[in-house]
């Protein structure tokens, strides 16, 4: 019964969004929609990570465009900031430069919010329900302890920039987790259209995308 409470926290069209996932790794797949699957959020306080890491996939001629993954990944965290700000939910959420924070101000037991042990989450086996490994798990506990009424951290866990129709797209990866519980709620992704070449209209649209299908009622 606890778990099943678990699941109100969050709409129902969440759970039912999330396709299957094999145990195997996969190849490239079509962007899972997202509509509606994190609508309900707005109204919650919510830990939103740091994006954590990035990746180019082979045969897209991105490389040298891209840059550095750190300045791409801080590009994000700040143009999800903005669309979330023009969405009014600054105020609700608790982001990156929050989570620094709140890091400083207890340093002897927090873990740096650009530190954490996520590479578990990137996995293309992970499944709903998961349970989280240590230390990642001790980490998203205190984390929310440090955040009073915040049950639900969602995390972009892998900026993906990979070939598509115009030349390349990038994707952004998501997980929804209950640290209470220490387990994985949702998982999903977020994409940009198609463009030509590398540029920040890649970043901004995702973060808008992202801002919208939160604030959807």
């Amino acid at each position: 019964m606890l778990r099943r409470r678990v699941f109100l926290l969050v709409s129902s069209t969440l759970l039912g969004a999330v396709g299957c996932h094999s145990s195997a790794p996969q190849p490239e797949r079509p962007v899972m929609a997202v509509e509606h699957s994190l609508s309900g959020l707005a109204s919650q306080k919510i830990v939103l990570l740091p994006v954590y890491s990035v990746r180019v996939v082979p045969g897209l001629g991105w490389g040298g465009a891209i840059g550095r993954p750190t300045d791409v990944e801080r590009t994000l965290d700040a143009d999800i900031l903005a669309a979330f700000d023009d969405k009014g939910l600054r105020h609700r959420w608790i982001f990156a430069e929050d989570l620094v924070q709140s890091y400083k101000r207890n340093a002897s037991y927090a873990t740096d919010p650009y530190a954490l042990s996520e590479e578990f989450l990137r996995s293309p086996g992970l499944l709903i329900d998961a349970r989280l490994p240590e230390p990642l798990a001790s980490e998203m506990r205190t984390l929310i302890a440090l955040h009073e009424d915040v049950r639900l951290v969602l995390a972009p866990v892998e900026l993906r920039f990979e070939p598509a129709a115009k030349g390349g797209r990038g994707v952004l990866r998501l997980v929804l987790i209950d640290p209470r519980y220490s387990a994985v709620r949702w998982i999903g992704e977020v994409a940009s259209d198609s463009v030509a070449s590398y540029g920040p209209v890649i970043s901004a649209t995702i973060a808008a995308r992202l801002a919208s299908v939160v604030s959807t009622p």
